[in-house]
């Protein structure tokens, strides 16, 4: 069994510099490619010269990273897709644990390895952290990461564990269910598509598996793609959460009067966080969060989601009915003070 890595890159000349050393020194015998979102830095003369082994596959456009992925893989025959960020530096044991789990257990389809900062190497990184999980609004947190409170790794989630979601900087999964899937929903374009493919791998309901395996270990820059402050990374947060719940959840959207709705809840969240974010003069933040949450709605031709596809059709009735462990992330954090996952209580 051999192993596809995958990255991704757009005018990452300086992190391929940085990043791809360690990938080509710790993944002999696993063929690597990069997919070229037409970047226009001689990002690709910088491969060709100097990593002639290196698969390139150019896409004509900057598709983002849903559809970017979407057009890449389908040139990549390999059993196994390790979807790698090119801000992402590798670890010498990185592909054994992984390779093992996918092989003792056909019902593994996912895995995420344990991701820590690569600035600072003892704690986690806010991308994934040790496995990602969601609340009943749809809110994702981690092992070792609940919104910006990030824990430092002293081992307390050295475990194989099965996850809800695994991180889109370090992806592994087998092309036979991606493909089963048809791959990323290109509406995201960037942000939360993993999440929402997780979700759809659970709404399948065919005993498939997401696993953290914690003995192989990556170092994750961040903010690559986006910076972590950036306000247009709010914009996309708040549009694709919302339509990942449109599309994962059996409650009704646009027809719902029910004040303690999934919906009518985000809402009045969505209101206090433009509040919050009007009050402390971040002018720009409030307008990306509003236009993230009309958008859905078709707003703004360019950004807007595909609402032409009728929703209802995305919509299966082949729901799980329970996708979460904690009921409110945002509770849990604001009022009840936890901080660290340990401090939940799961039920």
């Amino acid at each position: 069994m051999r192993i596809a890595i995958v990255i991704l890159n757009w005018n990452g000349i300086k992190l391929l510099e940085k990043f791809l050393p360690s990938v080509l020194k710790y993944s002999k015998n696993h063929p690597i490619y990069v997919i070229d979102n037409n970047s226009d830095d001689k990002s690709i003369d910088f491969i060709t010269k100097n990593y002639p082994e290196i698969r390139i596959i150019k896409n004509e456009i900057n598709y983002g990273y849903a559809k970017g992925y979407n057009n890449g893989l389908r040139h990549v025959e390999e059993e196994i897709y390790c979807l790698l960020n090119n801000d992402i530096e590798v670890t010498k044991n990185w592909i054994n644990p992984v390779l093992k789990e996918f092989s003792e257990n056909v019902k593994t389809v996912v895995i995420q390895p344990k991701i820590l900062n690569y600035n600072n190497r003892k704690f986690f990184e806010y991308a994934g952290a040790a496995g990602g999980f969601i609340d009943y609004y749809g809110y994702p947190y981690c092992r070792g990461r609940i919104f910006d409170e990030i824990e430092k790794d002293n081992g307390q989630y050295d475990d194989n564990i099965e996850i809800f979601w695994a991180s889109g900087a370090c992806f592994f999964i087998r092309k036979s269910v991606f493909d089963e899937l048809g791959g990323f929903d290109e509406n995201f374009f960037n942000h939360m598509e993993e999440i929402d493919l997780c979700w759809r791998i659970e709404n399948l309901q065919k005993g498939y598996k997401k696993k953290f395996v914690y003995k192989s270990t990556v170092y994750h820059l961040g903010g690559g793609s986006l910076d972590y402050s950036d306000p247009k990374k709010l914009f996309y947060n708040v549009r694709n959460h919302k339509w990942m719940l449109i599309k994962n959840t059996n409650e009704s959207y646009i027809f719902n009067f029910n004040p303690f709705s999934i919906f009518n809840i985000i809402h009045w969240i969505n209101f206090l966080f433009v509040l919050k974010n009007l009050l402390n003069l971040k002018f720009f933040h409030a307008i990306e969060i509003i236009k993230g949450y009309f958008s859905v709605w078709g707003f703004k031709d360019g950004v807007k989601i595909n609402m032409d596809q009728n929703y209802y059709l995305l919509r299966s009735d082949n729901k799980k009915p329970k996708y979460y462990v904690i009921k409110s992330i945002i509770y849990n954090y604001l009022i009840l003070r936890k901080r660290k996952y340990s401090q939940l209580n799961k039920s």
